[in-house]
């Protein structure tokens, strides 16, 4: 409930895009904070302003000496309360004033009133964006420590191709949430392991099993919001990567442990969350594999236990964590691995209850190290996160 009661301001500057800025101002809205748009003449000619108030129950600011608002002296009275200033989609002309500090309409005059985060999310033609005093007017957005989302490259509206997009209302929420998240893991390095491993049986098949990958990518997430320089090392699934993070794509087993084996000595805290296989075929064909009459046996082999490698291997005040999925005996084999992998922490959950384990969105798990025991209800996979990352940074009366 991050967004609950805070306090965003929209600003929509004249571009194509600016419809975009609907579905932002309404998945903002379903998370109960409190949306004020202000629009340019120019953008109110791409959006009426009553979508936006229909939007977030809050009236639409267009007229700097709009004389039905509810506060006097609007920008000033508005710049007070936010909590964060979106511009979006951001213009090369409202750039280039806010980099200057031109305060000529409503938008402009609030947004340098304002002390709250600002985040400026530039969309225009290719030949504009890359225009070098639209990069510098950026550059001095980024002197004044106001963030500013990279574009995307695509198609655009006036049918050139190339960098100007503005990224879409996911990504925009995103940075919103980074925003406002206390950064109580700045200057830490995590590495998170995640998805699951596929053993290549021949060039057709290979052995795996159902995890979906979104606990580790949670976590992933969770930890870059708190100002963490995350390294997410994972198999493949069908998730984006979060913003924000180092991103290494893996296959196999072998893959991961060789991933992991690379990025472990720098990081300060490590949670390997990922399904890997413990057996691998010990041979892989060469050609597909005809069916035949009868049984087939196929021969495997252990792959390493990359945890159990982390644990004899890890440097003075490294963090370990694991993951323990089990469908019995639930946290006395936890606490057997806890002690024979020589880490620090162990996340247990058990397959067969009901709202945890492989693809869903909620969990329910235990935490368990040597000192403690701690029963976490069912939440969500970022819920599960957070608690999570308060235990590893010692912030217990936040758990329970």
């Amino acid at each position: 409930m991050l967004l609950k009661g805070k306090h965003i301001v929209l600003g929509v500057s004249g571009s194509i895009a600016a419809y975009k800025i609907a579905s932002l101002a309404s998945m903002l809205a379903k998370k109960q904070a409190d949306v004020t748009v202000i629009m340019t003449p120019n953008a109110a000619n791409f959006i009426n302003p009553i979508t936006f108030e229909s939007l977030t129950g809050n009236k639409c600011l267009v007229d700097t000496f709009d004389r039905n608002f509810q506060f006097n002296v609007e920008h000033v009275a508005l710049a007070k309360l936010a909590d964060v200033f979106l511009v979006a989609p951001a213009s090369a002309d409202v750039i280039a004033k806010a980099a200057c500090g031109i305060a000529d309409d409503m938008l402009t005059t609030t947004l340098l009133a304002c002390q709250c985060p600002k985040i400026f999310a530039p969309a225009m033609n290719t030949r504009m964006y890359e225009n070098p005093i639209v990069q510098d007017n950026i550059k001095k957005l980024k002197d004044y420590s106001m963030e500013v989302i990279d574009p995307a490259s695509g198609y655009l509206a006036c049918g050139d191709v190339g960098a100007g997009k503005m990224p879409e209302p996911e990504i925009l929420f995103e940075a919103i949430v980074h925003a406002l998240t206390p950064r109580d893991m700045e200057g830490k390095k995590l590495l998170v392991t995640a998805g699951p491993t596929q053993e290549k049986l021949d060039p057709v098949r290979y052995i795996s099993n159902h995890s979906s990958g979104r606990m580790g990518y949670a976590i992933a997430r969770q930890a870059m919001m708190r100002g963490a320089d995350v390294t997410l090392v994972s198999g493949k699934t069908d998730l984006q990567p979060p913003m924000g993070v180092r991103f290494v794509s893996v296959v196999s087993a072998a893959d991961m442990a060789q991933a992991v084996k690379e990025s472990a000595p720098e990081q300060d805290i490590i949670i390997k969350a990922a399904a890997v296989a413990d057996y691998c075929p010990a041979a892989v064909a060469q050609e597909k594999m005809k069916k035949k009459d009868g049984e087939l046996s196929i021969a495997l082999e252990r792959t390493e236990d990359i945890l159990a490698w982390l644990g004899a291997n890890r440097r003075d005040g490294q963090f370990l964590c694991g993951f323990s999925m089990e469908t019995e005996h639930l946290l006395e084999n936890s606490r057997a691995k806890l002690e024979k992998k020589k880490i620090d922490m162990i996340v247990a959950n058990n397959l067969r209850q009901e709202g945890a384990g492989f693809g869903t969105d909620t969990n329910v798990v235990t935490i368990l190290t040597r000192e403690d025991t701690i029963e976490l209800p069912l939440m969500s996979k970022e819920e599960v996160a957070d608690r999570l990352l308060d235990c590893i940074l010692g912030k217990k009366e936040r758990l329970r």
